[in-house]
């Protein structure tokens, strides 16, 4: 009983992990995705300090669409289920 509970703490874990990594990926890609609203933000806010919130409300609208577009749960379940199917995919092919 005991090992059974370190092993579900040591995968829940390791779960922890590969979301963290998979999040990050996703960022990563929006952010490469969007470079061009991002470019338009950075651009309009450059020399700013508190006026870039009203400033440059337009730019951050248009930024935060993009990035919600690639930065959603449906997007990282997609991820996730893929990483899964990847991993099958290792194990299937190592056992065989």
């Amino acid at each position: 009983m005991g090992g059974s509970y370190v092993e579900q703490a040591r995968e829940n874990h390791v779960k922890k992990k590969v979301e963290e990594a998979l999040r990050s990926k996703m960022k990563a890609k929006a952010l490469n995705e969007c470079d061009q609203y991002v470019s338009k933000y950075a651009e309009c806010a450059t020399g700013r300090t508190f006026s870039v919130v009203w400033t440059c409300r337009k730019q951050a609208k248009e930024l935060n669409t993009c990035l919600h577009q690639f930065t959603n749960d449906n997007v990282l379940e997609e991820m996730k289920r893929e990483y899964t199917l990847q991993e099958e995919g290792k194990l299937s092919s190592s056992t065989a």
